[in-house]
């Protein structure tokens, strides 16, 4: 490899949802874009995204559906490019969309057709892509950034980290953005799985061979719920309402589940009012699978018709239910978490333009930040508004 510097306004380090938007956007304000990336395709977290249709972003987005250790942070970034916008874009394109539950958009057809758009949009910039490059080394001095990869030697007045987090190591995630933040001196927020499963250990073993059996609950953790489906497997439990909670949960939290969201107080006495004949599990076996009801009418341990049961014992049975207590062992790790809790410290960020507030020049966007969404297309919305808010000044 030769010395020859090859100069461009502004390098792009990372191209998945956050790089490719933030480079289209400043591609298209005429600056001379430089858009690097390890991976030999681009969008490759998109592509797997939503069953392959990709949850490109949610009609309800807004700061209170992500977590950040400045929970203010999100809120410039997000109302200046908002899902209405990102909807627009994909409209231009036309790409058929449909709306599921809870706001959450996907592409009618293909994730593929999200990252044609994206790279359309660079096309557009004139941006130029460089994939398949690892990068060796990023040095700064008064002319600005020189970043030193595979093919050779760049140089810019600005450099973006759009890199993410290490969830799904195997697409070639990495805490590389990390390296880069500590290396300029700015703090980075140790970095945990989110949404991801979460394993028992062997006393919920009882549990743990309910292996694809499902109930809608209410999952809490902390100051946390979410009501929607648990999913229990060999391992421990997932599902969307496990997923959602993972990313609140830390080692040694306990796991509640409502496995009774839907009935009022006093429904199990009320039932033994109307028909005292009943089994416990008779009544359970109405809204619960028969797998689990099984297992959890082990647990409670009633026997026999509600009339012979106690109201006390009813009562304790109706808590238990409403608040059935699990203490995972840990979660399944980054191998297998969608994005990542944790990253850049947003102390150290312009929360409107994403750069380095101590460092001219530098920018930090997507899931390389401690900015973390729920699920149901909020991580993709952060990504585009985030990306754009970087596009706009770099």
């Amino acid at each position: 490899m030769g010395n020859e510097i090859s100069n461009f306004d502004v390098i792009i380090l990372g191209a998945g949802g956050a790089g490719l938007m933030c480079a289209a956007i400043a591609g298209q304000r005429g600056k001379r874009i430089l858009l690097l990336d390890s991976a030999e395709k681009p969008g490759k977290k998109i592509l797997i995204s939503g069953g392959g249709r990709c949850n490109f972003t949610n009609v309800h987005a807004s700061h209170a559906q992500f977590i950040c250790q400045n929970p203010h942070f999100v809120k410039s970034a997000l109302g200046r490019y908002t899902p209405q916008d990102f909807i627009d874009l994909v409209e231009r394109y036309n790409i058929a969309w449909h709306e599921k539950e809870k706001g959450q958009l996907f592409c009618d057809g293909s994730a593929r057709q999200i990252v044609d758009m994206l790279l359309s949009e660079c096309k557009k910039g004139d941006v130029t892509l460089a994939l398949g490059e690892g990068v060796e080394d990023i040095s700064r001095n008064d002319e600005g950034y020189y970043v030193r990869y595979g093919a050779g030697l760049a140089s810019a007045k600005s450099l973006v980290i759009a890199t993410g987090g290490p969830s799904i190591a195997k697409m070639g995630a990495s805490g590389f953005a990390y390296d880069v933040a500590r290396q300029f001196g700015l703090k980075v927020i140790e970095p945990r799985p989110a949404l991801v499963p979460l394993k028992l250990g062997d006393d919920e073993l009882l549990f743990r061979e309910l292996s694809g059996v499902s109930a809608n609950v209410v999952a809490r953790c902390a100051r946390a719920e979410f009501n929607a489906a648990a999913l229990f497997t060999h391992k421990g439990l997932s599902g969307p309402a496990i997923l959602q909670i993972s990313s609140y949960w830390k080692n040694g939290d306990e796991i509640t589940l409502d496995f009774t969201p839907h009935l009022a107080k006093g429904w199990l006495l009320e039932a033994k009012r109307k028909t005292a004949k009943l089994t416990v599990r008779k009544v359970l076996g109405e809204f619960l699978s028969d797998r689990l009801v099984k297992v959890l009418g082990e647990r409670l341990a009633l026997t026999g018709d509600l009339g012979n049961i106690t109201d006390a014992k009813l009562q304790e049975a109706e808590d238990r239910l409403a608040n059935w207590v699990f203490t995972p062992m840990g979660s399944e790790g980054f191998a297998k978490a969608e994005v990542t809790v944790g990253g850049v410290d947003t102390d150290g960020l312009s929360s409107k333009t994403m750069e380095v507030k101590s460092v001219p020049g530098l920018y930090f966007i997507g899931e390389a930040v401690d900015v973390t969404g729920w699920l149901g297309g909020y991580n993709f919305q952060w990504a585009w508004a985030s990306g754009w808010a970087a596009g706009q000044v770099a």
